[in-house]
Order: structure tokens, then sequence, then C-alpha cells
């Protein structure tokens, strides 16, 4: 039986571990975890918020997606918007979701995140 998600993995191009780093960590916030050794050999890098992980692992020939993405669901969605935009991050907000405000960014190699956040009383 399912649980829960444990984490979500996204791809990355080698050698964008620093750009990840300053994204993740420095923009949205999040926490860099230690990979085990014998998995950082093969490079990426792992981060959390709370009970959200995330891996990027390298892939030769990375491209990104154009519609595959995590949802991530966030508490203060106005700030966040207003302090990516602020770090170079531009957001495409979107309304067909009822009951929560959302919008799309990319991060620095171009995967696709969605933020949302439900409106009050959802």
């Amino acid at each position: 039986m399912l649980t829960a998600v444990d984490h979500v993995q996204l791809a990355a191009p080698p050698g964008s571990e620093d750009r990840q780093r300053r994204f993740y960590t420095g923009v949205l916030g999040m926490t860099e975890v230690p990979k085990p050794p014998a998995l950082a050999a093969r490079g990426g890098c792992w981060f959390r918020a709370g009970p959200v992980h995330l891996h990027l692992g390298i892939e030769p020939g990375f491209r990104p997606s154009d519609k595959a993405h995590p949802g991530l669901r966030v508490t203060g969605i106005e700030e966040l918007a207003a302090r990516l935009e602020a770090h170079g991050t531009p957001v495409t907000w979107d309304t067909l979701l009822p009951g929560h405000r959302r919008f799309y960014a990319h991060d620095p190699v171009g995967n696709r995140l969605e933020f949302l956040e439900p409106d009050s009383g959802v």
C-alpha cells in the first residue's frame, strides 16, 4: 500500500549543480541534503523543505520536459512569486484550477515547477 511520496526526482545536465544549489537553496530556501557517498559519485544534489524532498539527478543529453513537473504546495504564494522574479525567474500565473492560486516557473536548467496555494476555505 502506498503511504506517501518519498521524493521527486528531476533531471539536470552535467555540471549544473552549482546553479541548482543557488536556485533551490538561495531562492526557494530549501536545505541541501548530503547524498550517500556511493550516490554522490554520480553527481547531482538533493534538497528538502519540511516534508518536500527534491532530487536533482545528472542526465547526459538532458532535455527539460515541456509538460512534466512537480506541483509544490506553498504558503505566501504572492511573496514567493515576487522573490522568484526578483532573482530573475519569470513566473506565469494560471487561473484554471478552482480553489487555488498557482503559477509556473522554471529552474535554472529549464525544469518546469508548479507552485500552488489553496484559496481561503479550501
